[in-house]
């Protein structure tokens, strides 16, 4: 059987070719799956997307009409899926439910430290051989307060690397996670966390009830000199809010990895092309935020571990089981 594989990466390409090696070929595509896409999939029983990926009823219609039978997600989160249209058009569904917490973690830091530190600006400035240190100064971390928003894998990840900082810790979740509780984090309503936090760091799923979790009143709540982290889901900020709050000076600095209309946008190389987000062209012109294209799982480890997965859903969905990546499972 042939595999048709949307959205993937020059990097990504080999090590998905050689893992489904001996078993099936998979075509690979760079294009995300989308309305525009979706027709070539014509034919191809098995179809998997990438994170960015379209499949909304129109896209999953068109996938029916073609063939497609199966979809296997390269991703954690599948808030990007219609699963009640998948389910009534009898697709099996799957995702990858879990992979390396800390790719995440480890780049959360990073956007952290770069911001706080001012690391993008400084190296700007030397390659102009410009060795000023105005503008540049930041704080210490140890002492200060991180704020975990989302306390699974990753956030325990990320509290665990924020103990080694030597930071104070509070958590928000529906559950509290026994190990964060053992570095000494005190977990609280989420107002608090955004009032008393000098960093927070975004580790939640994007679901109905998390859409717009940081909104307008969750960033007036929040320190004028704190930093933000989201290397989740851009939906869970309101992103024309943050501008508003950045056009009056405010935070430390934000590191962004994800973007709420970033579909269609990451992963793209646009840069021969007007800008067509007017939000998003804005943001990466603040002088204390980072704007990286959802890379924060992007390393060998990570994205191995959710190649395995991705091939283990299609030897399951063939023998008829599921597993806990099974979204719609086979009728």
């Amino acid at each position: 059987m042939e595999i048709l594989a949307f959205g993937v990466q020059s990097d990504e390409k080999p090590l998905l070719e050689e893992a489904f090696a001996g078993q099936h070929d998979v075509r690979c595509l760079e294009v995300a799956l989308d309305e525009d896409t979706a027709p070539i999939a014509a034919g191809y029983e098995v179809v998997s997307s990438s994170v960015n990926g379209d499949l909304g009823g129109r896209v999953l219609r068109t996938l029916a009409g073609g063939g497609t039978k199966m979809i296997a997600q390269r991703s954690t989160g599948f808030n990007n899926i219609d699963l009640d249209v998948a389910r009534r058009l009898g697709f099996t569904v799957s995702r990858v439910s879990s992979y390396s917490p800390y790719a995440v973690a480890e780049f959360a830091w990073a956007l952290a430290l770069a911001v706080n530190r001012r690391i993008v600006r400084a190296s700007h400035r030397t390659r102009d051989f410009d060795f000023r240190l105005t503008g540049l100064m930041g704080r210490d971390l140890r002492g200060r307060t991180a704020g975990v928003v989302g306390t699974g894998k990753i956030g325990g990840a990320f509290a665990r690397i924020a103990h080694g900082f030597g930071m104070d810790l509070l958590g928000w979740d529906a559950v509290e996670n026994r190990a964060c509780l053992e570095l000494g984090m005190k977990y609280t309503e989420k107002e608090d966390l955004f009032a008393s936090a000098d960093l927070i760091s975004l580790h939640v799923p994007l679901l109905e009830e998390t859409h717009h979790l940081v909104d307008a009143a969750a960033l007036r709540t929040m320190k004028d000199d704190a930093i933000l982290v989201n290397t989740s889901r851009g939906g869970l900020v309101d992103t024309d809010a943050l501008v508003t709050e950045l056009r009056a000076g405010r935070f430390t600095g934000v590191g962004l990895d994800v973007y709420e209309a970033e579909a269609g946008i990451f992963h793209t190389d646009w840069s021969l092309e007007p800008v067509q987000d007017d939000t998003l062209a804005r943001l990466i012109t603040f002088p204390n935020v980072i704007v990286t294209s959802h890379q924060a799982y992007y390393t060998h480890d990570a994205v191995g571990q959710i190649i395995d997965a991705t091939v283990r859903n299609v030897a399951d969905y063939l023998a008829g089981r599921t597993s806990e990546n099974t979204l719609v499972p086979v009728e």
